[in-house]
């Protein structure tokens, strides 16, 4: 599994929303709400084979609300 970080800038008023929705889809290890320009933080773990531009399109940028997403891949914990 490779851990990645993704970012989320909601819709002005829709956090709660896309919150909600992120974790009734069941992927995310944690989710966390953060200040700055982005207002989400999850952490995913993504299966090896799996292609991440991908999973991270068709599984969450779909999000009703979300304006805009910045995924950050780790590559050694240390």
């Amino acid at each position: 599994m490779r851990c990645v970080f993704v970012q989320f800038q909601c819709h002005p008023g829709k956090t709660y929303e896309v919150a909600d929705a992120i974790y009734d889809l069941e992927i995310v290890s944690e989710l966390y709400s953060t200040s700055g320009d982005y207002d989400l933080l999850a952490k995913i773990y993504i299966p090896e084979d799996e292609d991440i531009g991908r999973f991270i399109n068709e599984k969450l940028d779909r999000i009703p609300g979300i304006q805009r997403s910045l995924t950050t891949m780790t590559f050694k914990a240390f």
